[in-house]
């Protein structure tokens, strides 16, 4: 089972998480923000990935920290449960439709962080969840995972169909590129190394 328990504590967050990336989709999810919880359910859903998280940051200032560090320490836990990378796919790609909306979501491990979100998210709020919170988290997630990721948003109107296809469509790439071939030797890259 490749698993990681990882936990950051600063001045304006707690956040403690054990990830299972050959799970079922499983998850115990509290970040005190209602919207996020449901789409980190969804990613951990559609990824088959087991997932427990506790976070408790610095809400009454707004949720931006919380967001940012769940990016940060999941990023961690997803390199952590990964380990040598050997027999990985390393690509994932998957486009998820959400009623109107149409989200695409392509990215390679590939230990150079790098995002690229062409994605407008027409409210400015979510329920309890700042919209642009979505390009936060992902970007904390690309650099402490050592993800390239793409998310492109190909159609959609609606604020919440849009981030739940984005989450939907991270979650089944995710699955994707961290699977096992049993074809790869070692790891997929002609340098020897990721």
């Amino acid at each position: 089972m490749r698993t990681a328990t990882m936990r950051r504590q600063t001045a304006e967050t707690n956040i403690s998480t054990t990830l299972n990336i050959d799970g079922t989709g499983k998850s115990e999810i509290a970040t005190g923000i209602g919207f996020f919880d449901h789409m980190l359910l969804l990613l951990t859903k559609h990824g088959f990935m087991d997932l427990q998280l506790i976070a408790q940051g610095d809400l009454q200032v707004d949720g931006h920290h919380t967001v940012e560090d769940t990016g940060i320490v999941l990023g961690q836990a997803l390199t952590k449960a990964l380990g040598d990378k050997n027999g990985i796919k390393r690509y994932g790609t998957a486009f998820v439709p959400m009623d109107e909306a149409l989200a695409m979501v392509s990215l390679d491990i590939s230990g150079r962080p790098f995002l690229v979100f062409d994605v407008a998210i027409p409210s400015e709020r979510i329920g309890d969840f700042d919209s642009e919170l979505t390009e936060e988290f992902l970007r904390a997630l690309t650099v402490h995972a050592g993800l390239t990721l793409h998310v492109r948003l190909l159609s959609g109107k609606n604020s919440h169909h849009i981030v739940e296809a984005i989450f939907k469509a991270l979650g089944r790439a995710l699955d994707e590129a961290a699977s096992i071939d049993e074809r790869i030797v070692g790891v997929m890259s002609s340098k020897g190394m990721l």
